[in-house]
């Protein structure tokens, strides 16, 4: 920062300063009074170590360019000049705010204000350009709010000092432009940038007033150029619904990675926004042949492994293409010993939307917790914080790992860090929560309702209430935040004799049925949703996005999925076609059960060979006092209930049969009663 008693006496003669207004990478702002013209300026000072690379007559002959710039949206230079050493250029003082405060104070703008804002900063940009110069720091901080027209600061003072310190300004730690708006090429040093770098920034800066935040964020200057040049942006429409197509369209385009894909100047980009028939350059494929079989083109390629035996499947789905589809892969994923994957009744692992990574309930010594496992690392992470969590899931950035525990919806980082409660009162028996690329989280709560909570965690909704006695399952999101699939059945024991798979309408609140049958489904970017039945066989029918409605006849895919009770696959899918699965026998597989008795030398034998039955979530037996009968909770047709049988080879008998699910029975001490829950 400029000694101010110094910056003072050296332009005491032209400006009194009067205060400090805020300071940037280059350049400390001070409000001062023109003793000349007797009007408030805003004086810019670069800082010490800049000028001194710089050097004033090099500074001063590259900011002169500027001065001739003469537009309704770009605020005038008044002045500049060196004294003292110190470099510094006057532009008028505005009264008002700047666009960063406004997004500071409000977050998102409206479209309309959004719209308006971008097409006086491209009116600006487009006049520039034709004089030959290029901003190259379009930011919110550079757009000044007056009486609520959009004025443009700072025009071309970032070429002029990139113009005279050349290379040298790389020794001052600097960097030309503010990593979140940079265009790729601006990013990667490219010093001969275009209008199209301009038309990149401000793209980036339309994106943020829509979505409320850059189109790239990340921990680091290093991290956020990264992402500029590998990572495409997600759709405005995710975030902000009803955002018009043509507008969110017109941004995509203003940040595409290579320039020649951009809009040529900023008045097409502005002439976009404004056009409701604007829309992106489509690729159409050949049209597949019809009939289930040419429609579901299925190439799946999945990891993973666990405690006995896991199986990878790859499907890739090519269902516009005639030709023969690659060959399947699939390989079996060992986990390092006490990392081993905890085979539960409930979901315990997903996939990363890119697939490198999976996280899992894994063991540790006494207890268990979540793991994560890089595609290309033999031993897993633990994430603290985690212990007896289930059902996780990733978020659409890969970012964050939500996950159940203690009826509790918490986030963790991906990388580790601290978990953040997100929503109490969440239902555990079918511990699997929903993310949405919307930036919110579905799950079950107590009533067996579908609720609706912000990823940054705050006041829930609830999307859908089931008539009693059924309950909701499973949430999986629609792309867009357009929907959530979701099971509805009985809760308890019986779900598995009912099964159904739903969608609600986010926009409308409508909620349907879609199918019976099916344990749990996922959307697919072919237009499809692949579903797994009871007994772990996998199909995939048509779906149309646009109605959330299914058409034609399912197609098989796949068999073998370890379904647990018979409502919880043992399945993920991440968008990058990458299947991950734990092999079994569907619905029955380990859910038929045998009651033994065992010798004081360890020996098991069946109590009665010819009996077996399927066992509820929360099994429970009791022997009777003396040992003749025992009663015990089995599921059947009608739900849980508790039967008693004579043993060894006597009849069975059922004594509970109420429409509940009845669990946990015990014998009073005179053998006469059992009770249950």
């Amino acid at each position: 920062m400029p000694d101010l008693d110094r910056l003072k006496t050296a332009l005491a003669d032209r400006y009194a300063i009067e205060d400090e207004l805020g300071s940037g990478g280059m350049a400390t702002v001070y409000l001062a009074e023109d003793l000349k013209h007797h009007r408030k300026v805003a004086v810019k000072v670069l800082r010490p170590e800049l000028a001194a690379v710089i050097g004033a007559e090099r500074f001063l002959n590259e900011i002169e360019v500027t001065a001739n710039l003469q537009h309704p949206h770009i605020l005038a230079l008044h002045d500049s000049g060196e004294a003292d050493s110190f470099l510094y250029y006057v532009m008028p003082y505005v009264e008002g705010e700047s666009l960063r405060d406004r997004l500071d104070r409000d977050r998102q703008l409206t479209v309309e204000d959004t719209v308006e804002i971008a097409k006086a900063v491209a009116g600006a940009l487009d006049y520039a350009h034709e004089q030959g110069i290029v901003h190259r720091d379009v930011k919110p901080e550079n757009i000044l709010l007056q009486r609520g027209q959009p004025l443009v600061a700072d025009f071309g003072i970032a070429l002029a000092i990139n113009q005279a310190g050349g290379t040298r300004l790389t020794e001052t730690g600097l960097s030309l432009g503010t990593p979140h708006y940079m265009s790729p090429e601006q990013a990667t040093g490219d010093r001969e940038l275009d209008a199209r770098s301009d038309v990149y920034s401000l793209g980036a800066m339309a994106y943020e007033m829509l979505v409320g935040e850059p189109p790239h964020v990340g921990n680091s200057v290093q991290a956020i150029v990264a992402k500029i040049l590998a990572d495409a942006p997600a759709p405005i429409t995710r975030s902000r619904q009803l955002v018009p197509m043509n507008v969110d369209a017109a941004v995509q385009r203003a940040l595409a990675k290579s320039p020649a894909d951009r809009f040529a100047t900023a008045a097409q980009f502005a002439d976009a926004l404004t056009n409701p028939a604007f829309t992106l350059p489509s690729i159409t494929g050949a049209v597949a042949p019809t009939g289930a079989a040419a429609d579901w083109r299925a190439r799946f390629a999945i990891p993973f492994a666990a405690v006995a035996a896991l199986m990878g499947v790859l499907f890739v789905w090519s269902i516009s293409r005639p030709e023969p589809a690659p060959p399947v892969s699939r390989y079996g994923l060992a986990l390092a010993p006490n990392q081993e994957l905890i085979d539960d009744f409930h979901p315990t692992f997903a996939l990363a939307p890119d697939a490198s990574w999976i996280v899992y309930a894994g063991s540790r010594l006494n207890n268990d917790q979540l793991w994560v496992k890089q595609r290309d690392e033999y031993v897993a992470t633990p994430l603290p914080g985690t212990e007896g969590a289930r059902g996780p899931v990733v978020s659409p950035d890969g970012q964050w790992i939500a996950f159940i525990v203690n009826g509790q919806l918490r986030k963790v980082p991906a990388v580790g860090g601290s978990a953040v409660t997100l929503a109490d009162s969440v239902q555990t028996g079918i511990r699997s929560p929903a993310w949405l690329d919307d930036g919110t989280l579905v799950y079950t709560d107590l009533l067996w309702r579908l609720r609706r909570v912000p990823e940054v965690g705050g006041r829930s909704e609830v999307i859908f209430t089931p008539d009693p006695p059924l309950g909701a399952y499973s949430p999986v999101g629609v792309p867009g935040g357009r929907g959530v699939l979701f099971a509805v059945c009985r809760p308890g024991g019986q779900c598995v004799n009912r099964q159904e798979a739903w969608v609600v309408d986010l926009r409308s609140g409508e909620a349907r049925m879609l199918m019976s049958d099916a344990a749990r489904s996922w959307y697919v970017e072919t237009g499809h949703l692949v579903f797994v039945r009871p007994d772990g066989s996998v199909f995939a029918i048509h779906f149309e996005l646009g109605s959330l409605e299914i058409r034609g006849a399912p197609v098989p895919v796949l068999e073998g999925v370890q379904v647990g009770l018979g409502i919880s696959p043992d399945f993920a899918l991440s968008e990058a076609g990458v299947l991950l699965m734990l092999a079994g026998g569907g619905a029955d597989q380990g859910r038929r059960a045998t009651v033994v008795s065992v010798d004081r030398d360890g020996n098991a034998a069946p109590i009665d060979p010819d009996w077996n039955f399927i066992f509820p979530p929360f099994l429970g037996m009791d022997l009777s006092p003396d040992g003749t009968r025992l009663a015990i909770n089995i599921l059947g047709a009608t739900g849980a209930d508790v039967w008693i049988k004579q043993l060894d080879r006597g009849p069975l008998s059922r004594v509970t049969f109420s429409d509940a699910d009845d669990a946990r029975p015990r014998w009073t001490p005179d053998g006469n009663k059992v009770t249950f829950v």
